[in-house]
C-alpha cells in the first residue's frame, strides 16, 4: 500500500468510529483543567522575575533591572548610548511615564514611520514565555509597538503573571480591549526561503526595563 493509500485508509477507519456525546467531550475537557500543574511546564527559574528574565534573554531581547520608576529615564538613556542612538524617543502618553523626569532626553509624542526608538508600558509580563502584554487605548497607540526600530518597554515586577492562562483569567469579566498584543522577543520571520529576518513585521530590537519596586 502506498503512503497515500495508508492515509486515506486511516481516515475511512476514523470516520466509522462512533462519535462521543457532547456531554462526554465536555467532561473530558473539564478534567484537563482540574489539575493544571500536571500539564503546565515548569518555569525557567524558581522566582517569577528570574523566570521572566531567563526567557527574555533566550528570545534575543535585553533587560535592565531598576529599583524604582524614577530610574526608568536613566535606564532609557543607558540603552540609547549603548546603541549609539540619539537622545530622543517617542514616548507613550501614559501618565506613569509622562510624570518621570526626562531631563537630558527629548521625548516626543509624534511617532514617525521610521522612528529609531520608542518607550512604552506593558500591562503584564508572562514568566512562562517572557512575553509582554500591551492593550491599545487612548494613551496607548497601537503603532508604538510596531513602527520603532528599537522598542523599549517598561514592566513592573508586581504585574508579572506565571502563565498565559493567568492573563486570560484577568480578562474574564472585564472590558475586552480593541487590540491586545503579546510581544515575545524582537519581530522575526523565516517565511522567505527559510532564512531568519529580524524586524520583518515590527521592531528589530526589544529592550525591557524591569522595575522591581512592587509598590
Amino acid at each position: 500500500m502506498t503512503a497515500r493509500g495508508g492515509i486515506l485508509a486511516a481516515i475511512r477507519k476514523g470516520l466509522g468510529t462512533p462519535r462521543q456525546a457532547p456531554e462526554a467531550i465536555a467532561t473530558e475537557a473539564s478534567a484537563l483543567l482540574d489539575a493544571p500543574d500536571t500539564t503546565r511546564p515548569r518555569l525557567a527559574a524558581a522566582t517569577l522575575p528570574d523566570a521572566f528574565a531567563a526567557k527574555v534573554g533566550a528570545l534575543g531581547s535585553t533587560i535592565d533591572r531598576v529599583g524604582a520608576m524614577a530610574e526608568v529615564p536613566q535606564a532609557v538613556r543607558r540603552y540609547l548610548e549603548s546603541r549609539g542612538l540619539p537622545a530622543s524617543v517617542a514616548l507613550q502618553s501614559a501618565p506613569e511615564l509622562e510624570a518621570l523626569d526626562w531631563t537630558g532626553l527629548s521625548p516626543h509624542a509624534t511617532l514617525a514611520p521610521d522612528e529609531p526608538a520608542a518607550v512604552g508600558l506593558a500591562l503584564w509580563g508572562i514568566a512562562e514565555s517572557g512575553s509582554l502584554v500591551v492593550h491599545s487605548g487612548a494613551h496607548a497607540p497601537i503603532l508604538l509597538s510596531f513602527l520603532p526600530l528599537h522598542h523599549i518597554v517598561m514592566v513592573r515586577e508586581s504585574t508579572l503573571l506565571p502563565y498565559l492562562e493567568d492573563y486570560a483569567a484577568r480578562l474574564a469579566g472585564s472590558a475586552v480591549p480593541r487590540n491586545a498584543i503579546l510581544i515575545t522577543g524582537p519581530s522575526g520571520t523565516t517565511d522567505i526561503e527559510g532564512s531568519y529576518v529580524c524586524g520583518a513585521h515590527g521592531p528589530s530590537f526589544l529592550h525591557i526595563i524591569f522595575v522591581t519596586d512592587t509598590g
